[in-house]
């Protein structure tokens, strides 16, 4: 197992298949959301040089299976706490028995060890859908994946960040012409479904005009697009479109894939 240096972030899987986040400072480590078998979610984990056992708790985003699938055989194995809202916690339909339980609410910080955790309401299909900031130090990392739309509150919450880890799911025209049946093509481009790629470069275009515009000094160093659709859209397409919206600054912009743990970035 590697001890981490710093403030990191690793995308384990990201997609319609399943999805999970590593994040760790130097004494406390996180899954948001898992949402691969138990046993998949390990061995990404030890791919990038880390175990289960080190895992100070698991944050559940939402109920739907994508985020959810491994979260409780991990946490029954690896003695892990759950971290989830009560309305999230009450739709999920396969996290089993969870015995090392802690509910939160959207709106309201909490700390895990070292990690300060802020979570707010985001708009999907689901029950009581949260994104995320983490911080540790003067680093702060805003996970915001599955909104059909950036409201003011999430664009507040995502300003000031090191690192961004959005949703670019899906390209319109790909989506249109593409196989999906109506239902799920309006689903998907509602204001409860997902992010397409010129709403997210539209996003990180306000996020940045945000911090410029702030006391602070501008802070956003990665961008990492997650949630892609692999039927509706393509990495290439979706890094093109949204490197508009950087205004030509050499923030760094990586892309998180279904298969294969991404890049561990270091704050």
């Amino acid at each position: 197992m590697k001890k981490n240096k710093g403030f990191c972030i690793c995308p384990l899987a990201s997609g319609s298949k399943g999805n999970s986040v590593f994040v760790s400072s130097p004494e406390t480590s996180v899954l948001i959301d898992a949402g691969l078998s138990g046993i998949e979610i390990q061995r990404r984990l030890t791919q990038v040089g880390q175990t289960p056992e080190q895992l100070s708790a698991i944050i559940i985003t939402h109920e739907h299976s994508d985020h959810v699938r491994g979260a409780g055989i991990l946490s029954r194995r690896f003695n892990i706490p759950v971290y989830i809202t009560p309305q999230t916690f009450n739709a999920c339909n396969n996290l089993g028995k969870v015995e090392l339980l802690n509910f939160f609410e959207c709106g309201t910080a909490f700390s895990i060890d070292q990690l300060q955790v802020v979570p707010f309401s985001i708009s999907h299909d689901a029950q009581d859908p949260a994104g995320l900031t983490l911080s540790f130090g003067e680093s702060k990392i805003g996970i915001a994946t599955d909104l059909g739309h950036a409201t003011g509150l999430v664009k507040e919450h995502l300003k000031n960040c090191h690192l961004l880890y959005i949703e670019s799911n899906h390209d319109p025209e790909m989506l249109i012409n593409g196989s999906y049946p109506w239902f799920l093509k309006q689903r998907v481009k509602s204001r409860t479904g997902h992010l397409s790629n010129m709403d997210t470069r539209q996003l990180l275009t306000e996020i940045l005009d945000q911090d410029l515009n702030s006391d602070l000094n501008p802070t956003l160093q990665h961008v990492i697009l997650a949630h892609l659709s692999e039927e509706n859209n393509c990495p290439k397409k979706a890094a093109i479109e949204v490197a508009k919206g950087l205004n030509g600054s050499d923030i760094a912009l990586y892309v998180a894939g279904p298969d294969q743990p991404g890049e561990m970035i270091r704050l």
